[in-house]
C-alpha cells in the first residue's frame, strides 16, 4: 500500500483553519448544528490562500535577530489579511518547541511584545486571528519581529507569509 506524506505547511494551515472555526462549532448545540447549514461568517473565518514571503535559516546563535517583511495589496479592493511567522523544524527532527525560541513583535507603541507560539508536527507558528487587519487597496503592510534562539543548537527555517481572507 503506497503511503502519502502531507506537507507540514498544509497540515498547519488545516489546523489553524479548524481552530478558527472550533469555538463557533463548540458553542452550537448538536441538534441545531445538524439541522442548520453553516453560516457565511463561519466559512469566511478560514483564509482562502497564503502568500509565501522569502524564508531564512533559523539563526544559530542566541542573539536577537530582526525579521522585517512587507506585503502590498495591489488589488482594486480592500483585503482582510493576517501576517504569520512559521518556524519549521528539520524534516527528520529534532523538532523545535515553543520554549526553544522567543518571538516578539514591534508594537505601535514602539515596544517589543512577546508572541505566543503554537506547535504542530514540528512547526511553530503565530496565531492568525488576532493578527487580522483590513489592508486598503494599494497600501503596504510592514511587519517587524525579533527572533531569539534560546536553546542551541537549534536548526530550522523561518518563514513569513500573509493569510488572505475572502
Amino acid at each position: 500500500m503506497p503511503t502519502r506524506t502531507i506537507p507540514r505547511r498544509a497540515l498547519v494551515l488545516t489546523v489553524a483553519a479548524l481552530a478558527a472555526l472550533l469555538p463557533t462549532a463548540a458553542l452550537t448545540p448538536p441538534a441545531q448544528a445538524a439541522s442548520e447549514p453553516p453560516t457565511a461568517s463561519a466559512a469566511a473565518a478560514a483564509p482562502v490562500r497564503f502568500v509565501d514571503l522569502p524564508d531564512t535559516a533559523l539563526p544559530t546563535d542566541r542573539a536577537p535577530h530582526r525579521i522585517t517583511f512587507s506585503y502590498r495589496n495591489d488589488n482594486p479592493t480592500d483585503q482582510t489579511v493576517a501576517p504569520q511567522i512559521l518556524v519549521e523544524s528539520p524534516q527528520n527532527g529534532p523538532f523545535l518547541s515553543p520554549s526553544d525560541i522567543r518571538l516578539e513583535q514591534l508594537g505601535r507603541d514602539g515596544r517589543w511584545h512577546a508572541l505566543p507560539l503554537g506547535s504542530q508536527t514540528g512547526t511553530l507558528y503565530t496565531s492568525l486571528i488576532p493578527a487580522k487587519i483590513v489592508l486598503h487597496s494599494h497600501h503596504t503592510l510592514t511587519e517587524r519581529y525579533r527572533l531569539t534562539v534560546l536553546h542551541s543548537p537549534a536548526q530550522g527555517t523561518v518563514e513569513s507569509r500573509i493569510a488572505i481572507y475572502a
